[in-house]
């Protein structure tokens, strides 16, 4: 595009990524900029319809919104997913979109791991009963709020077999446990052992989620599949929340058919009153946090920027659309 003069830069949704200790600066040497903390569905078109280049992390940008927005040549996901923008019809109305691969790999895989081990050893629970005096007061030196399992030994079925899923293979394997994968793709990786999903879920006592949200996959993990788990076995979910039929797995843990669940996403976010996971039994819900660390959103902004400097030189990087 012409770079003689400045173009206009817009940020959507920008307080997830900088809620104060990032710096804004290398995005307005590039344009003019304008950030939004937040932008609800009914103002996007108001904010953004100058913009030739909109930058957002959850704020969707469909059809109907794109088609007014006459000026916009450039669309920036704050993120690796871009299940928020309609690529099909950025492409024929000649909008580039570009995203954020690889920002948050150690991040997410180090909170699937904590999520792990929050299931396994308790720890915030067992806190929490000696801060109520429950230590105080036992009859032995030591006891315990659940039983604890070691990891060691078990296997981990990791589904989606990406940067995330690699990472995670490897502190499982750290941990000594069996690696086992599944990947649509069916492209094999020395990372762990290559099976069907049915096989993955029948034989993993963990279940941890490292694949994109597409329209194919989602439910996908539904009354069927939770099935063929263990009564021990437990689901970890740091990807998307739509992955899951939400009513499905509620049910499940409730009636005992696997041992508990671990969540970073819900289909809706925030989650919405009704939301059948909110109170099942032995799931813990983080709020979509695996991804915030300083490291991995200074990450973020870092390539943020370098992808609009390459778009603006007619040499895009990074785009899916």
């Amino acid at each position: 595009m012409n770079t003689d003069t400045k173009p206009t830069i817009v940020v959507a949704d920008g307080y997830t990524l900088n809620p104060s200790d990032l710096d804004w600066a290398p995005l307005e040497a590039l344009g003019t900029l304008t950030v939004y903390d937040r932008t609800p569905s009914g103002k996007v078109v108001e904010r953004c319809k100058d913009a030739q280049l909109i930058l957002t992390n959850k704020v969707v940008l469909d059809t109907i919104i794109l088609e007014q927005l006459p000026q916009l040549k450039y669309i920036g996901v704050l993120a690796t997913g871009y299940n928020v923008i309609d690529t099909a019809a950025a492409k024929a109305l000649g909008i580039t979109v570009c995203n954020v691969p690889g920002y948050g790999t150690a991040s997410v895989a180090q909170h699937t791991i904590a999520l792990l081990l929050e299931l396994t050893n308790a720890v915030g629970k067992h806190h929490a009963s000696v801060q109520a005096g429950k230590w105080q007061t036992s009859a032995d030196w030591c006891y315990t709020q659940q039983p604890i399992m070691e990891l060691a030994g078990k296997t981990m079925g990791i589904v989606g077999m990406g940067s995330i899923g690699k990472q995670v293979a490897q502190i499982a394997a750290a941990l000594g446990m069996q690696v086992i994968y599944y990947n649509p793709s069916e492209k094999k990786n020395a990372a762990g052992t290559q099976t069907s999903l049915a096989e993955l879920f029948r034989h993993s006592d963990v279940v941890s989620l490292h694949c994109p949200l597409t329209p194919s996959n989602t439910g996908f993990v539904n009354k069927v599949l939770l099935q063929q788990m263990k009564p021990t076995a437990f689901l970890l979910n740091t990807a998307r929340g739509q992955l899951i039929n939400e009513a499905d797995l509620a049910a499940a843990l409730k009636a005992g058919v696997l041992a508990g669940a671990a969540l970073d996403v819900l289909s809706a976010e925030p989650p919405r009153d009704g939301n059948p996971l909110l109170d099942a039994p032995n799931c813990i819900i983080t709020p979509h946090n695996a991804w915030v660390s300083r490291e991995a959103r200074s990450r973020v902004m870092e390539i943020t920027t370098a992808n609009v400097q390459a778009f603006l030189e007619g040499k895009p990087q990074n785009r899916v659309a």
